[in-house]
């Protein structure tokens, strides 16, 4: 369980004047994001955003259990509080560059360089999984569905699968220029969920409708 506020999402404020990257983080834009991109991602005010408000959010009172999956932790934002409030966190990182450096940030963190639709995890080995405005760099929703399969296909009876991602607009469009940008649309989630072998499938839209939380259950 992971308190705090309810409003996960993009800040307005990043998206206008874009924070510079703090020091000891490259920005390695080889993998679906743009340099502004990756500016607003690695810095301080991004990750007070992800740990204090989208957690929360999206994991509320859910029990992750002892052995904890993320999914696309980027420059380890959510990667931060997963590791100082689960007993076992894995992250599966696609970018090489980054994945190094989350290992270097989070020695106690088993980081392993991969796709998360191509995992190299036996089935059945995790808790929970759990992946945080990552999914729309996922670069087809073909991708976006295989990795749901094996998601569901690394968790054990029971498992929890949560997360949360912005909901399509133009002014995100116009902020991943460059990047690889396939938004999740929220209303069509819950069949694709369910079509990867989940049950208990939950998506809620903010009132803003700009962001969605979900989770499911194996």
């Amino acid at each position: 369980m992971i308190a705090g506020s309810d409003r996960p999402g993009v800040p307005n404020s990043s998206l206008g004047g874009l924070p510079s990257a703090p020091h000891d983080v490259v920005a390695d834009t080889g993998v679906g994001v743009n340099e502004g991109h990756a500016a607003v991602c690695s810095s301080a005010e991004w990750a007070e955003h992800i740990t204090g408000t989208v957690l929360p959010a999206a994991l509320g009172a859910l029990d992750l259990g002892d052995e904890v999956l993320e999914v696309g932790p980027g420059y380890g934002a959510s990667t931060t509080l997963l590791a100082a409030t689960v007993p076992r966190l894995t992250a599966i990182e696609v970018d090489g560059a980054l994945a190094v450096q989350l290992r270097q940030r989070f020695p106690a963190v088993t980081v392993v360089h991969g796709r998360g639709e191509d995992m190299p995890f036996a089935d059945g080995r995790f808790t929970a999984a759990v992946c945080f405005t990552m999914l729309h760099h996922v670069h087809s929703a073909e991708a976006q569905d295989a990795l749901f399969a094996e998601v569901r296909r690394v968790l054990a009876p029971g498992a929890v699968f949560a997360g949360s991602d912005s909901v399509a607009s133009a002014r995100l469009h116009e902020f991943h220029s460059d990047d690889i940008y396939v938004p999740v649309d929220p209303g069509t989630l819950p069949d694709r969920l369910r079509a990867a072998g989940f049950h208990d499938v939950r998506v809620a839209v903010a009132e803003t409708g700009e962001w969605f939380t979900f989770s499911a259950r194996v």
